[in-house]
């Protein structure tokens, strides 16, 4: 038996996730994802909305799995001068 789980190199989320309304440099956030994922921390990432869009790179430095959720605390690293589409 395995424990089922998700490599992701960015942070997607929508605003029940824990997508900030506002993003501010330095700031600290947290969110929430339904199951087990493993995320980079300690290094720049982007995140992205709904429509793949990001606004900022993050840095993630708290990630804690319970009860089939993956639990993130993240700054903003880098905001970005406009939207960046993830999506090719």
């Amino acid at each position: 038996m395995g424990m089922p789980c998700q490599v992701n190199s960015i942070l997607k989320l929508n605003a029940a996730q824990g997508y900030p309304a506002s993003l501010a440099l330095n700031t600290p956030y947290d969110a929430v994802k339904d199951g087990y994922r493993i995320i980079p921390i300690d290094v720049p990432i982007p995140l992205v909305d709904t429509d793949w869009m990001a606004q900022a790179d993050i840095v993630i430095h708290t990630l804690t799995w319970k009860n089939r959720q993956t639990f993130v605390e993240f700054t903003v690293h880098r905001l970005y001068p406009a939207a960046l589409s993830m999506k090719g």
